[in-house]
């Protein structure tokens, strides 16, 4: 009786509808191919969008291009001639620059402006001293050393001091202000007041003790940013610390059992790389300066060595009569610390969400 009556219901079906469908009539379509997306944008990761957004920004990219031109000659610059940055030839000293192949023109041919009481007068040593095969690109000093290559040793000594202190401020000053912020209550009130009791301690005076324990040099110069300059990274560090630490990544890592160092330093660190980058670049001319500033009161790198800061004090003392003696240092460390800047500036642009929409 059920079987006449199922076949009976399907009868009425087919002759009602002429067709009963059956699974096989049913496929899935691929239709991936018709829906409009943005293939483009969905396929960009952040740091792609990063790269994108920091290359469009044309002062940037000025900056990372001159950054990268004087790292290289910093590297290579003081091997593309003969002489050493230490090597003195005291029958050549004091001559202006001279280029082969310019001073045909005219330019750089080692002609020199003296101011003398009866007027301006032009010298030309090298021609009054017989030197018609010696050639000094940024001239040489009042010892006969060569100012092309004690520029750019010096630019590389510079770099070398700034961006390894960056590199340990950056270490211990993330560190600090992360532990401090994540802890808090009295954790963060102790390690805060010690914070600006080292603050408060003058730069000089630090280097000044320093000398008188240690040797100067590269190793002391380091040291003494290394106890000064980590104050700003700490607080940036804590900022975002206490900003991040109450949401809820943070809070499923504590509650799956995550100790406190594997959140901070696992789950909070990766999300504030951002602010970290753009800080430590613009600590690096901060120490740049600081370098210089120490080697010319005559704190800094001793003599043979020499830095941006100490050929900057060294041409000072001859800047009435041989002026030339100072501008290839200056220019070197005014484009040096500009770049950082504009490079800094560029990626704090590109790596903040918020700055996409300004």
């Amino acid at each position: 009786m059920f079987h006449k009556k199922e076949n009976t219901a399907a009868a009425l079906a087919v002759t009602k509808n002429n067709y009963v469908p059956v699974d096989t009539d049913f496929v899935f379509k691929d239709n991936a191919g018709e829906i409009e997306i943005d293939t483009n944008f969905a396929s960009q990761s952040f740091w792609k969008e990063v790269v994108i957004r920091f290359v469009h920004k044309k002062s940037a990219v000025f900056g990372i291009v001159m950054i990268l031109f004087i790292t290289f000659m910093a590297i290579l610059g003081p091997n593309m001639n003969s002489y050493s940055y230490s090597g003195q030839i005291l029958e050549q000293k004091s001559l202006a620059p001279r280029v082969q192949g310019l001073e045909n023109m005219g330019i750089f041919n080692g002609d020199e402006k003296m101011h003398t009481s009866t007027g301006i007068k032009v010298v030309n040593n090298y021609k009054e001293k017989g030197f018609d095969d010696v050639y000094y690109w940024f001239g040489s000093d009042n010892f006969g050393r060569d100012i092309w290559t004690r520029t750019w040793h010096g630019a590389r000594v510079s770099l070398i001091i700034a961006v390894v202190a960056a590199i340990i401020d950056m270490i211990i000053g993330m560190s600090y202000g992360l532990i401090s912020g994540y802890f808090g209550g009295k954790v963060d009130m102790l390690m805060q007041r010690f914070l600006e009791v080292a603050n408060s301690i003058p730069r000089l005076v630090i280097v000044t003790l320093l000398l008188l324990v240690l040797k100067p040099g590269m190793v002391t110069i380091i040291i003494a940013l290394m106890l000064t300059e980590w104050v700003g990274m700490s607080r940036i560090a804590r900022a975002e610390m206490l900003k991040l630490k109450e949401q809820e990544f943070v809070l499923a890592s504590r509650t799956l059992g995550a100790g406190s160092f594997f959140i901070i330093f696992k789950e909070v660190l990766p999300n504030i790389i951002g602010p970290i980058i753009t800080q430590v670049m613009f600590s690096i001319p901060t120490a740049i300066f600081t370098e210089a500033f120490l080697s010319f009161v005559g704190l800094g790198i001793p003599v043979p060595e020499c830095s941006l800061g100490s050929l900057i004090s060294d041409g000072f003392n001859s800047f009435t009569t041989h002026p030339y003696q100072i501008v290839s240092p200056i220019i070197v460390m005014a484009l040096l610390m500009l770049s950082f800047n504009l490079v800094a500036d560029g990626l704090r642009e590109a790596l903040d969400p918020k700055m996409k929409e300004m």
